[in-house]
Parts: structure tokens; C-alpha cells; sequence
């Protein structure tokens, strides 16, 4: 039996993932699984609850805050720096030739974290069945280096590095590694994403601020579309 376990963040491109695998492998064979990793807030914890709830998946909580919790990353509680209030372009222009193109919202190797246990997590529940780890990451977000766990070739080489560890039976799927987000937001258009219960904002306000590097990203995707962002 095949199966399918979505890293799911809440926000749009993990959503549409949990669509397509729901749509590839059933309902019964998908479950989805969150990190707390020491966030500001836990207003993407309770989303991904309310997506897996939609599609009535089993839902898998992880608190790895302690990993995190040397990192002075501005999306994380302990932090010192305030979150950037710019897009992501901005941001890396702004570090001029010399820059590496990491933007101050880069989580230290958060994915290579997240699907590590996901890995786990696949072995653990389904020890002799094929697994497909799903993992939202899209063109737009490895554009200029910004976070670089979330490249092309990031993304093979720890699918290849889990495909070995896992004698096989778990590999890393991530279907947007190509394609912008406007991209993402068609494809769970024509899927019927419940986005109106989504969250992608880096601040836990009661609505989205609209002006981090994310809302800034989502908002463009949603008019790219030519559409109203029901989350709004």
C-alpha cells in the first residue's frame, strides 16, 4: 500500500500539497504532520489543524523548539531582531553583490529538520509500505538564495539521502520546487483548497499585516490569479 505524510505549515503551498496527495492517494492513506519549532505564534499550527480537519486526515504535532532555540532568526519567540517588513527582493538587494541572499526570516536548516522527522514519522507508521513525504517549497521562495533549504538541489539530495536511510521506502516529493506561487495558488484553485482557512503571515496579529515578505508573496500569487484571497 502506498501512503502519503504532508509537511503542512498551513499556509498555501502545503495546502494545495495536501490536495494533490489526498487527490493521488486517497484520504485514508494521507496524514499530515506540523513542527513548533519555538514560533512567535501558533496561528500556523491551529491552520494546519483546520486543513487536516477539512480533509479529515490523521494530524501529527512536533515540538522541536529546543533545536531552535540558540537561533536569533527573527520569526522565533527568542528572538532579538524584529521581522522584516519588506519583500523578499527587497531584502536581498539590500545586501548588495556581497550577499549571500539569506533572508533574516531563514530558519537554520528548518527543512532539512521537518522532513528528517517525517522520515521518521513514515518509518515509524508505516514500517513496510511506500511512503511520499510532501514538501511545499516553490521556485519563488529558493529565488536569489533566499532559503536555500528550500532549492532544487536541496531538495534531491536530501530525497536521496532519505531514500537510502529509509532502505528505500520513504522519498521526498516537492511539486512546486519549479513553479512560482502564483502557480500554487492555480493549482489549488482548480483542487478547491479551502484557503480561507490558511495562514502564511510571519505575525500572529488577528489578521494577516499584509506587508512581510510572505503576505507580500501571497497577495501577488492571488491577483496573479486574477482572484480575491478568501483568507482575507
Amino acid at each position: 500500500m502506498k501512503k502519503a505524510i504532508v509537511l503542512s505549515s498551513g499556509g498555501v503551498d502545503s495546502s494545495v500539497c495536501v490536495a494533490m496527495a489526498v487527490e493521488k492517494f486517497g484520504s485514508e492513506n494521507v496524514a499530515t504532520a506540523s513542527i513548533f519549532y519555538g514560533q512567535k505564534h501558533d496561528k500556523e499550527l491551529k491552520a494546519a489543524k483546520a486543513i487536516a480537519n477539512f480533509y479529515k486526515l490523521p494530524h501529527y504535532e512536533f515540538d522541536l523548539s529546543s533545536v531552535m532555540q540558540y537561533s536569533n532568526c527573527s520569526l522565533l519567540s527568542g528572538s532579538t531582531e524584529k521581522i522584516s517588513h519588506k519583500s523578499y527582493a527587497e531584502q536581498i538587494a539590500e545586501q548588495g553583490p556581497d550577499g549571500n541572499g539569506k533572508v533574516s526570516t531563514y530558519v537554520p536548516f528548518r527543512n532539512g529538520l521537518m522532513l528528517s522527522v517525517c522520515a521518521s514519522l513514515a518509518q515509524s507508521l508505516f514500517e513496510k509500505d511506500e511512503v511520499t513525504l510532501y514538501l511545499g517549497a516553490h521556485g519563488d521562495d529558493a529565488a536569489g538564495n533566499a532559503y536555500a533549504d528550500c532549492s532544487t538541489d536541496f531538495v534531491n539530495t536530501m530525497g536521496k539521502a532519505i531514500s537510502i536511510g529509509t532502505y528505500g521506502l520513504v522519498k521526498v516529493k516537492a511539486p512546486f520546487a519549479g513553479m512560482s506561487k502564483a502557480d500554487v495558488v492555480k493549482k489549488g484553485l482548480d483542487l478547491k483548497v479551502p484557503f480561507e482557512f490558511t495562514w502564511s503571515c510571519y505575525e500572529g496579529g488577528e489578521k494577516p499585516c499584509g506587508t512581510c515578505g510572505t503576505c507580500i508573496d501571497r497577495a501577488k500569487a492571488f491577483a496573479e490569479n486574477g482572484v480575491k484571497d478568501p483568507a482575507l
